[in-house]
């Protein structure tokens, strides 16, 4: 038996369509702990969404457990899993070697795993006021791009950070932007770690820094291809496995593009 799991937040809300003759069960009203332990040996789980959708079911049920294979079938809006396992929307995908060693976070008294990254700074920023549009309008489309872009140019005042990285201390000046990645991918389809594998042990913790508001908006479209790192000046990449990073002011962060508001520090683990 194949069950077809939806997540009726994503996609903007449209309703997946499949073969009549298999029944959409919605992911956000299931006990999951309970729905695992009722399947058979064969049957099989398509999890229909996107990033979000997938970082729901690692953190509604230990993954490690799993005996069944669950797939993924894309049906969101940014899909960053999806481009960094090199894989296109349109297909089942078997998501079961993806979800057994995920790293954790903790910020603001919250403890979460997550599939893409934990991010901090402007892109925090742009999911913040992203949520606020939604909110007044739900049916409009979000242009990221665009909030990002009067975020670099007047609205989100750059940070000192204070970085551990598994042990050792670092400190930088005018930072936009300090997320830790297990992929390459965030924001639907910024490259913003293009060296990090996510089926390395270590993760990678990306300093982008610079005084001037017009170079950190000149720079801003190389992030869509990795071409970023090359600016040494501008941009640190650092691997470890325990990396705690703390601004010198709260902004709002992102888990998987799940707003977290009012941060100072967090500490991300593998």
């Amino acid at each position: 038996m194949k069950y077809y799991l939806y997540n009726p937040l994503a996609n903007n809300g449209l309703k997946p369509e499949i073969d009549p003759s298999f029944e959409l069960i919605d992911a956000t009203k299931t006990d999951f702990p309970k729905f695992f332990s009722e399947l058979k040996e064969n049957d099989e789980v398509v999890l229909i969404g996107g990033d979000g959708t997938i970082n729901y079911l690692v953190n509604s049920y230990d993954c490690s457990k799993l005996k069944n294979n669950v797939y993924l079938l894309a049906n969101g809006t940014g899909n960053d899993f999806l481009k960094d396992i090199k894989e296109t929307a349109g297909k089942e995908i078997l998501l079961n070697p993806y979800l057994a060693n995920l790293p954790t976070v903790k910020v603001n008294g919250i403890e979460r795993k997550f599939i893409n990254n934990m991010g901090f700074g402007i892109d925090g920023y742009c999911c913040e006021v992203a949520d606020q549009i939604k909110e007044k309008t739900p049916n409009k489309k979000i242009d990221y791009t665009g909030i990002a872009i009067k975020g670099l140019l007047f609205h989100f005042k750059p940070c000192h950070a204070t970085v551990e990285v598994d042990g050792k201390t670092y400190e930088f000046d005018n930072v936009w932007l300090a997320p830790t990645m297990k992929g390459r991918f965030y924001g639907g389809g910024m490259m913003i770690a293009p060296d990090q594998d996510r089926t390395s042990d270590k993760l990678s913790v990306v300093l982008y820094m610079t005084r001037s508001k017009l170079k950190a908006l000149m720079a801003f479209p190389s992030i869509f291809e990795g071409k970023h790192v090359e600016k040494t000046d501008m941009v640190k990449v650092i691997e470890g496995n325990k990396i705690h990073v703390k601004f010198s002011r709260p902004c709002a962060a992102q888990i998987d593009g799940d707003t977290v508001l009012g941060v100072s520090e967090y500490y991300a683990e593998l």
